[in-house]
């Protein structure tokens, strides 16, 4: 199907360049991302960061490992990657990604070497890769004014990043999540899940986050100022 796409009389020009070529990933992202931003980039765009998983059989593939995966709904074998999709009027593509190496697989230098990891890769979580790929990407100099994510990366290495670099997020929390009161009257403070069910049925308007394959996607909304 690549070959296909590529208009090549058969798959053996991508099977050598995928199976048997020799070249540097990084190198191959950076100039997507200078392509995007020359094509893509506005100053009101948005960085999304997320995470995908591969399911997988056997423990030869690098980072695999029972985890849980969203796709499936469960813990399985899979492998886990961190994406970073910058996304404008103009269109959408990838800028960056990494692959999540959970603690028994960096622990194991062996098992690394064998996969071809390089020496100086470390144990980092999910959302510190993100937080990295956030700073190459504003290294990068690749327009964004907001950055979205869920609440896998919404409390601590993500937040303080964007924080420090003065740039807006719109960031999930989990529903235990504990929030504080800023200046509201009444007070408000407690569990996000509970502050949510306390609402009155007013403050929920209904709007659109956008047109999907479906038509309009309507969530209720509510907005108060709380301190993390």
């Amino acid at each position: 199907m690549r070959a296909e796409a590529a208009g090549d009389p058969g798959p053996w020009r991508q099977q050598a360049l995928l199976g048997r070529g020799r070249w540097d990933a990084d190198a191959l992202r950076d100039v997507v991302r200078e392509h995007v931003i020359e094509h893509l980039g506005t100053e009101d765009g948005v960085l999304v960061v997320d995470e995908t998983d591969f399911l997988k059989k056997g423990q030869a593939s690098c980072g695999v490992g029972r985890q849980y995966t969203g796709s499936a709904g469960k813990i399985t074998n899979c492998q886990i990657g961190v994406f970073a999709p910058s996304i404008s009027a103009r269109g959408h593509a990838f800028i960056d990604r990494a692959l999540y190496l959970p603690k028994d697989w960096t622990s194991n230098r062996e098992r690394l070497w064998q996969t071809h990891v390089p020496d100086d890769v470390v144990f980092a979580t999910k959302p510190a890769l993100a937080s990295m790929m956030i700073e190459r990407s504003i290294e990068a100099g690749e327009p964004f004014r907001w950055v979205a994510a869920d609440s896998v990366y919404g409390v601590g290495d993500v937040e303080h990043t964007l924080r420090r670099a003065g740039i807006g997020y719109v960031l999930g929390v989990k529903g235990n999540h504990w929030f504080g009161s800023w200046a509201t009257d009444p007070l408000i403070a407690g569990e996000a899940k509970d502050i949510a069910a306390n609402l009155p049925e007013q403050t929920w308007p209904r709007l659109s986050a956008g047109r999907g394959t479906k038509g309009e996607r309507l969530y209720d909304w509510a907005y108060l100022p709380l301190a993390i």
